[in-house]
């Protein structure tokens, strides 16, 4: 049984880092655009200044906005702390810059989101930092790379686009064994759907961007987990500034407060739209951890409340079917982008890995007839139809 000192998500989705009074006795926080924090008593100041009570003075630093969507951000995820920044991709790689050094060993799976591979394949070698990428459906592989020794083990689940699952809980007891941190990115799941920290994970990512906004019009991330792992990698993002915009922040809140509410609708969406296009005879394959069929599904059983609103599928006739399908739908965007209360849909050739070649993306396992589906809170019906008459064109 639940008590006032121990809310669900629900509730924390709203309340969370809001229950204090807000300025003026508001009821919505405030955006603060102010850059800087002013103060009359030098040694007040310089209190704040060297972090030995709270308070602002340079919004590269921190900001009462933004100190909010920190806050609800790691209540939800049931961290220690959080910080913010401009976008997930500043929180994955001032995060990775952060923990590792020139000489450390990181080990990771092969197709996760492809700006995230880039990281490993192009400039952490340039800082002599070792990346070993292994078979993500190999738990055995990542083990055994694990325990010749690193410092991250870099994990992602369900996998963009192609909806792998991990098994977090085994991995991180692995790498700790190891003596390596876990740091999981938590984008496609959420903390409504999977709460990695409960699992064995050192630290938690988000693009806030996608999920926790869900509207589509903010950028974000966070990272969150214990104290001093926060507080490591806040002083590297505010030296090096990638900052969260207070009115992003602000964005991003009120995105929040309907975050359970959107990702039930969108569980319940794309397992009915999932088994409708597993049956259809235009579509090769169907790749979602919800499906009996998933390989991983028993693991995402264990590990997920829910099964998210992201799904992908591969179509008959190759990339030109691709082309020839997207533009008959009527409910859905065509755009490098998920987790809005928009359909939105997209070939991973341009969204998730166009920064990658044909040659690179086959690689990882990711066919170019591949089409990722990030159901929005639409009635499924009209989304189920929707792909049926789209797909006649196949």
């Amino acid at each position: 049984m639940n008590d006032h000192g121990n809310p669900k998500d629900a509730t924390l989705a709203v309340w969370a880092g809001e229950e204090g009074p807000l300025w003026e006795n508001a009821t919505q926080v405030p955006v603060v655009h102010s850059v800087s924090f002013g103060y009359d008593d030098l040694e007040h100041w310089a209190q704040i200044g060297r972090g030995e009570i709270s308070g602002h003075i340079y919004s590269r630093n921190s900001n009462p906005t933004v100190r909010v969507f920190e806050e609800k951000i790691c209540r939800l995820e049931r961290a220690q702390a959080a910080t913010a920044f401009a976008s997930g991709m500043a929180a994955i790689s001032n995060t990775l810059f952060t923990l590792l050094a020139p000489g450390d060993r990181i080990v990771s799976i092969k197709d996760g989101y492809g700006g995230t591979n880039k990281i490993f394949q192009e400039f952490l070698p340039r800082f002599n930092i070792t990346v070993t990428l292994c078979d993500t459906t190999d738990q055995g592989a990542i083990e055994a790379a694990v325990s010749q020794g690193c410092r991250v083990l870099y994990l992602e689940s369900p996998t963009n686009p192609t909806m792998k699952i991990v098994d977090i809980a085994r991995l991180a007891a692995a790498a700790h064994r190891a003596g390596a941190l876990v740091v999981v990115d938590n984008t496609f799941a959420t903390p409504v759907n999977q709460k990695p920290l409960e699992l064995g994970a050192d630290l938690v990512l988000h693009s806030a961007t996608k999920y926790l906004g869900g509207h589509a019009d903010a950028l974000g991330g966070a990272v969150c987990g214990p104290r001093d792992h926060i507080r490591r990698i806040f002083h590297f993002r505010e030296i090096n500034g990638a900052a969260l915009d207070p009115m992003a922040a602000y964005l991003l809140l009120r995105g929040m407060k309907t975050l359970p509410l959107r990702i039930e609708r969108q569980n319940q969406s794309a397992i009915q739209i999932a088994r409708y296009l597993q049956s259809h005879s235009a579509v090769e394959q169907v790749f979602y951890p919800g499906l009996d069929s998933h390989p991983q599904h028993a693991i995402a059983r264990q590990q997920m409340k829910g099964f998210g609103g992201m799904f992908a599928f591969s179509v008959k006739g190759g990339y030109e079917a691709v082309k020839q399908f997207l533009p008959r739908l009527r409910y859905a965007h065509r755009a490098a982008n998920l987790g809005a209360v928009e359909t939105i849909v997209g070939p991973p050739a341009t969204t998730s890995h166009v920064e990658l070649s044909s040659r690179e993306r086959a690689a990882m396992g990711i066919p170019e007839n591949l089409v990722r589906y990030s159901v929005g809170i639409e009635d499924p019906a009209d989304l189920i139809a929707d792909l049926k008459q789209a797909l006649k064109s196949i």
